[in-house]
C-alpha cells in the first residue's frame, strides 16, 4: 500500500465519533473508501457518511452492529464487500473504557472490556484475513500506553489492552507475509465524556507528559494512515502519547 489509498477500502470500528471519525476522515482524504461501524451513534454515523459522500460520491458507508454479537464479524466484513467489493484495511478502534476496582470485578465487566478490546478485534481480524491477504492489506489496532503501564483503578481495562497488544504481535506472525498487523498506543488524546478524570488529574497527566499538552484525534489518525501505508512495518505498536510512556 502507498500513501495514496485510492481504490482501497477501510473498515473502521467505532468510526462514527471522536478518534474513530478522525481516522475515517484521514483515510478517506487519502483516497480510501470507508465503511464506518457504529453501535449507538446513529446520527453521528449518518452525518459523517453524508459528509464523506459529499466530498466523493459513493465512497462511504455505514454498518450498525453490536461487536460482541457472534454474527458481527461476518456481518461487518460482508458489508464492506457488498458495499465496495473489497477490503484492504481493518482498523480495530472500538473500545469500552471504565474503571472497576479489584474486589468489585464481575463477569459482565469482563465480558464488556475483554470482549470489546480483545475478542471482537480477534474475530473480526479472523473473518477479514482471507480478503486482506488477497489484497496484501493491513490491520491497525488501537491499543493504549496502559497496555504496558497499567492505569491505577483500571486493572481490567489495562489487562484488555495488554491482550490487544499481544494479539497485534501474534497476528503479525500468523498472517505474514500477506497481511501486516500493527498498533497505535494513544496517550491523553480525547478525555472521556463521562467525567472519569477530575480536572486535577487531567492537569497532572498533562504536567507529566514531556510535550506538556494533550494530543488530538488527528494525531492518532495520522499514525494509523502511516501504518496502513508502511510496506515493511509489521508487529509494531507505535506510541502516540507526547512522550508520556517514557515518563510513567
Amino acid at each position: 500500500m502507498t500513501a495514496d489509498l485510492h481504490g482501497k477500502t477501510a473498515l473502521v470500528t467505532g468510526g462514527a465519533r471522536r478518534v474513530g471519525a478522525a481516522i475515517a476522515r484521514r483515510l478517506h482524504a487519502a483516497g480510501a473508501n470507508v465503511l464506518i461501524h457504529y453501535r449507538d451513534s446513529d446520527a453521528d454515523a449518518d452525518q459523517l457518511v453524508a459528509e464523506l459522500n459529499g466530498v466523493r460520491p459513493k465512497s462511504a458507508g455505514k454498518a450498525k452492529a453490536e461487536l460482541l454479537a457472534p454474527i458481527a464479524p461476518r456481518a461487518l466484513v460482508g458489508a464492506a464487500l457488498e458495499t465496495f467489493g473489497r477490503l484492504d484495511l481493518l482498523v480495530n478502534n472500538a473500545s469500552a473504557f471504565f474503571p472497576v476496582a479489584v474486589g468489585a470485578i464481575e463477569a459482565s465487566h469482563w465480558e464488556e472490556l475483554i470482549g470489546s478490546n480483545v475478542r471482537a478485534p480477534l474475530f473480526i481480524a479472523q473473518e477479514a484475513a482471507a480478503e486482506l491477504a488477497k489484497n496484501e492489506g493491513a490491520i491497525v489496532n488501537i491499543v493504549d500506553i496502559h497496555a504496558e503501564r497499567p492505569l491505577k483503578g483500571y486493572p481490567l481495562y489495562s489487562i484488555a489492552k495488554a491482550g490487544l497488544a499481544a494479539l497485534t504481535r501474534s497476528l503479525a506472525i500468523e498472517l505474514a507475509p500477506r497481511v501486516r498487523v500493527n498498533g497505535v498506543a494513544p496517550g491523553a488524546i480525547a478525555w472521556p465524556e463521562d467525567g472519569q478524570f477530575e480536572p486535577a488529574e487531567r492537569e497532572r497527566i498533562v504536567r507529566t507528559t514531556p510535550l506538556a499538552r494533550t494530543g488530538t484525534p488527528e494525531d492518532i489518525a495520522q499514525a494509523v494512515h502511516f501504518l496502513a501505508c508502511a510496506p515493511y512495518v509489521t508487529g509494531q505498536i507505535l506510541a502516540v502519547d507526547g512522550g508520556r510512556s517514557i515518563f510513567l
